[in-house]
């Protein structure tokens, strides 16, 4: 027999050896920055929230205070004030689970809902609150994905709003069918629009987008005192445009008081779209290509100013969608405060989901549960709704910066797993 075929085979290096679909989910994949890092970061930032939480508290801060009198009442303290802070947090944010399987049993034998809408109405703010999440998260991630930083969310947000709201109150005669997605695209042409400016003069005379997006941010704001205040002010009372006329609103899905509108049904829906859209299409791959090198792609054949100056249109588009169906589902009318800032989170939401449509829904699901408990926290723990923010700076933080995450538990890169192995392969 020839000696070197009876040879034993050199071991596969570690890497290489097969896995099991949840190693590759978990380990290899996610040690990469898919899944597990972000997972770890918003896990930190709830462990540094509750020592926060803790002591910012004067209960705790006493207890502590007579620590060694007492050190196991310190201890208790501490535990009970996070426990009360997080626990109210999640009840404000989806409901009482005992209480709604209470309810849902009387349901089922009276048929009497109330109250177990009363039970879910949590469940329901916090995921009107994720829709704008979802939009303007979309539409800054699509940004990203073409290396562009469209940091004008909010004012797209705001002219999105202003379009559609214009549409939904002077445009009459129309049935809800045309009506509302009339008024959507509306918004979203507006935005659009908005956004191609910052995006062609990127592409063609090579001004920052940065720059260019956060000084027309300030143009919508002031725009939409002025309109709102004047032009599109409604007869008496508030700078307010009108309320868009019943045809254009977006319908609720369940009764009163829950206020779950289907907007949530097409942020999904258009989330899906964007996956298409990038991973799909043909432009969706020049899209990610200028991307990743604007040069290369070039050379490849692809117009880098054209695709820039469209991605920064769709990003925009995406954006005003945040506001046009936030307008039509809740607020039903354009004010000068019309978001809370929902552009400007939608640049985290892009960072903690890795610019992938799937992770900015699932990070928009998790800010709008953070800010669905924040009023409860505060008003049942004493919890100040600030701790929410500082929550969300951290796992912005985190995300950020994942080699923080990476020092903390010990997780290798796929650069140095790869040198090692490597190493390893040399070595034998």
């Amino acid at each position: 027999m020839n000696k070197e075929s009876a040879k034993p085979s050199e071991p596969k290096p570690p890497e290489d050896r097969p896995r099991s679909f949840w190693q590759r989910l978990f380990i290899r994949r996610s040690i990469s920055g898919g899944i597990l890092l972000p997972i770890l970061a918003v896990f930190t930032a709830l462990v540094i929230g509750a020592f926060i939480i803790a002591f910012t508290d004067m209960n705790t801060l006493s207890a502590w205070g007579n620590f060694f009198h007492d050190p196991l009442g310190a201890l208790s303290t501490t535990w009970a004030t996070i426990r009360d802070a997080y626990s109210a947090m999640f009840i404000g944010a989806v409901g009482d689970p005992v209480e709604i399987v209470k309810q849902v049993w009387v349901w089922l034998k009276t048929g009497d809902s109330k109250q177990l809408l009363t039970e879910i109405r949590p469940l329901g703010e916090s995921l009107v609150v994720s829709v704008p999440y979802i939009m303007a998260g979309l539409g800054v991630a699509v940004g990203f994905q073409c290396n562009l930083f469209n940091i004008g969310a909010e004012g797209q947000l705001y002219i999105g709003g202003l379009a559609t709201a214009y549409i939904g109150y002077a445009v009459h005669g129309l049935p809800w069918y045309i009506h509302a997605p009339l008024a959507l695209l509306a918004g979203a042409v507006a935005a659009g629009i908005w956004g191609f400016i910052p995006g062609i003069l990127k592409a063609r005379f090579g001004a920052h987008e940065v720059i260019n997006t956060i000084m027309m941010n300030y143009i919508a704001f002031r725009l939409t005192d002025y309109l709102v205040g004047g032009p599109m002010k409604a007869t008496g009372g508030i700078p307010a445009t009108p309320e868009v006329l019943p045809s254009a609103d977006l319908a609720t899905i369940f009764p009163s008081p829950v206020r779950l509108h289907w907007g949530f049904f097409i942020a999904l829906g258009l989330a899906v779209v964007v996956w298409w859209l990038l991973y799909k299409t043909t432009f969706g791959m020049e899209l990610r290509m200028v991307g990743a090198n604007s040069k290369a792609a070039k050379y490849a054949g692809i117009s880098v100013s054209k695709t820039t100056a469209l991605t920064m249109a769709i990003s925009a588009a995406l954006c005003g969608l945040a506001g046009s169906i936030h307008l039509l589902g809740v607020d039903h009318r354009m004010v000068r405060a019309f978001s809370p800032g929902y552009g400007f989170d939608a640049i985290a939401l892009a960072l903690l989901g890795n610019s992938h449509p799937l992770g900015v829904v699932v990070a928009s699901l998790l800010f709008g549960f953070l800010r669905g408990g924040a009023a409860r926290m505060q008003s049942v723990a004493g919890t100040p709704v600030e701790i929410i923010r500082i929550i969300q700076g951290l796992v912005i933080v985190f995300v950020a910066a994942p080699e923080i995450i990476r020092g903390l538990y010990h997780l290798r890169s796929s650069q140095q797993k790869k040198k090692i192995a490597e190493a390893g392969t040399s070595e034998s």
